[in-house]
């Protein structure tokens, strides 16, 4: 069986999705009503803008998102037995396998980077990277700082969490977790605690607009983020999307769970090639390989 993954914030890079336009009308025709949707022109920025100018909030979520699901929704191979994405990479997976229309799930990425941006002015926060303890020894250490919000957020593969929270939170928990004998306790350059009850105010943003988007049907299963579970029930997808900005990415688990499932083999859709570097941490025997 085959699984495709799709990738979340941080894997954009300058030029991506400029050949894809040049090459096929359908994906020219996909990203010119993408930048009407918008109401700026994001292939200008993603064909020819620098690094920084793709790390803006409104910009880097949408672009991520266009390169994934204009890939797959143009290739002549996309044929998943299974989906899932790693955090925004959940709504690209949506789109890829029939559940959200593509001007629906652009809008909806859209607001969700905006919501997150707004969250993080209220809450100053971050995220750091732990590498080299088990998740268990991280999930405990996080548990007994009680005066300040760090929690586990991105559960990537085995030795490597990224926890989330109050820049106290961080500070705090790092230390303890270089004490603890991880190899990094590295605080990574992002604007708030994603995945994190820090992570509420936009959480409740994004409800209303999932509770008023039409879902349709699913053609395969979607391991989602907060469960790691297949799922195909359209009420059930939308509450674990809901919960999806608060509660942690369970990657490692998502990957074992398709795994048990059945998959034999990943495919990566979408810019970069950290997914596929993941899925080979978590599972040695998987096949992986990026979309053609």
């Amino acid at each position: 069986m085959v699984a495709y993954v799709f990738p979340g914030q941080g894997a954009q890079y300058p030029g991506m999705g400029k050949e894809l336009y040049a090459q096929k009308a359908e994906a020219k025709k996909l990203f010119e009503l993408a930048n009407e949707i918008l109401g700026f022109k994001i292939t200008d920025i993603m064909f020819e803008g620098s690094a920084e100018s793709l790390m803006q909030t409104n910009v880097t979520q949408p672009a991520v998102f266009l390169h994934s699901v204009i890939s797959a929704l143009t290739s002549d191979t996309f044929s998943p037995d299974m989906v899932a994405g790693h955090s925004l990479g959940e709504f690209s997976a949506l789109v890829a396998n029939r559940v959200l229309r593509f001007e629906d799930g652009l809008q909806l990425v859209h607001r969700r980077a905006l919501a997150m941006q707004e969250a993080c002015e209220i809450n100053p926060s971050g995220m750091a990277a732990i590498l080299g303890l088990p998740d268990q020894e991280v999930e405990a250490i996080c548990a007994e700082i009680k005066n300040h919000v760090v929690v586990p957020a991105n559960y990537n593969c085995p030795g490597q969490l990224v926890i989330s929270g109050s820049l106290e939170g961080i500070q705090i928990a790092c230390e303890k977790m270089k004490e603890a004998g991880a190899k990094r306790a590295l605080p990574l350059p992002v604007g708030g605690a994603f995945h994190s009850p820090l992570m509420e105010p936009a959480r409740l943003k994004l409800e209303s607009a999932i509770n008023s988007t039409p879902f349709g049907t699913p053609a395969c299963p979607v391991y989602q983020n907060v469960s790691a579970t297949a799922v195909t029930d359209i009420a059930t997808i939308k509450k674990n999307l809901n919960a999806q900005l608060t509660a942690p990415v369970k990657w490692t688990q998502s990957v074992q769970q398709m795994v048990t499932d059945g998959a034999e083999k990943f495919i990566e859709c979408g810019p970069g090639k950290v997914l596929q570097g993941l899925v080979k941490k978590i599972h040695k025997e998987a096949e992986v390989a990026p979309l053609d």
